[in-house]
């Protein structure tokens, strides 16, 4: 049984360890996770049945969750499901024309309403939980507050340098960057203008925006 310890890991990455335990797997086999809360737990459990898993949980201790992953053999069900949608996705494709190529836009420091510091710890694991899909993004765009956080000091610049080492087009507001005074603090990828903005969006398959 493969055991993956992600005990006091934040948000996503006992998700991403369990994803990266699933795909080393070079036979069938129980996977084991532990973690600490039961967010955790759930985020977990339900990664694993959209996976196709069975997955059972159990409080081991105090602080104390254990999950139990069965890989042994794939649900028939989930398996027939996730082909089928992907055959829906390639119909609507061919339809439409659409690429799929994907524009990730980000105009704030931080992700949702609310508290600005849990703001921006949500905002930092969504930069990473990108680096850790399957398919990254073709391009980033930044502006308004986005605009900060491809510059010095941004906790999300070695996520953000990693994506564009594979191949991910930066993008960053020249016009924000002169407002927030960081033109000459930019460390990672280009200065743009809204006319590409505008233009990168509206050609875009699919644009994600926290």
């Amino acid at each position: 049984m493969l055991t993956v310890n992600a005990i006091g890991d934040a948000c996503p990455l006992p998700v991403v360890k369990t994803k990266k335990a699933l795909e080393q797997l070079e036979a069938p086999d129980m996977v084991e996770i532990l973690v600490d809360n039961e967010t955790a737990v759930k985020n977990v459990t339900k990664f694993a049945e959209q996976a196709g898993k069975k997955a059972v949980s159990q409080k081991i201790e105090e602080g104390r969750y254990q999950i139990l992953i069965d890989c042994t053999g794939e649900n028939d069900a989930k398996k027939e499901s996730r082909e089928n949608a992907a055959e829906k996705s390639a119909a609507a494709a061919d339809r439409t024309g659409n690429t799929g190529s994907t524009v990730v836009v980000i105009s704030s420091d931080r992700m949702g309403e609310g508290n600005e510091e849990l703001g921006k710890v949500l905002m930092k694991g969504f930069v990473f939980a990108l680096t850790q899909l399957d398919e990254l993004p073709e391009k980033m765009v930044f502006y308004n507050g986005g605009a900060q956080l491809t510059c010095e000091g941004s906790e999300t610049l070695k996520d953000l340098q990693f994506m564009e080492e594979q191949g991910v087009e930066i993008l960053t507001c020249g016009t924000c960057l002169d407002y927030y005074g960081l033109k000459e603090k930019l460390k990672v990828g280009n200065v743009t203008n809204m006319y590409t903005i505008v233009e990168t969006m509206t050609k875009a398959g699919k644009i994600v925006k926290p």
